[in-house]
Formats: C-alpha cells, structure tokens, sequence
C-alpha cells in the first residue's frame, strides 16, 4: 500500500508561495496574500479542488495517460507546475 504523505499546514503553504514569490513570510506581499486566501471563497473552492483531485490520485493511486495529466493541468490553471 501506497503511503500517504500528512497534508501540508496552511503555515507551509503560505512558506511556500511565499518562498515562490521571493518574499518574506512576513512581507506585506504574503500577508495580503494569506488575507485574500482567507477570505476568497472562489480560492477556498479552487483549492479544495485541487486538494481533492491529488487525493483521489494518491489514494487510488491511479495512472494516467501524459496527455490526461497534462489537460487536467491546464484545467486546474497548474500547467505551469509540471
């Protein structure tokens, strides 16, 4: 069985996007990201999703065709991230 890895805390998302954007975790850049995150629920709905689709391909540990992974990249607007 495949193990699962924990599920990031929003503390280390933020390090991330922050640590992508060349910022401060503590820069007004971040903070008024994490703002914004907090309080979109177009993100929160975004976000869920994507969470939701890599568990299903982790859990199930599904294979799938380049081509596939490559649209629903572009769907999720993460096709820069491949």
């Amino acid at each position: 069985m495949t193990e699962i890895e924990p599920k990031p805390k929003c503390k280390d998302v933020m390090q991330h996007i922050c640590e992508s954007l060349g910022e401060n975790l503590d820069s007004d850049k971040c903070v008024a990201i994490k703002h914004h995150l907090d309080n979109c629920s177009d993100c929160k709905s975004y976000f869920k999703t994507v969470e939701l689709t890599i568990d299903y391909y982790k859990k199930y540990n599904v294979d799938i065709p380049k081509e596939t992974h490559s649209r629903l990249m572009n769907f999720l607007d993460l096709s820069d991230c491949e």
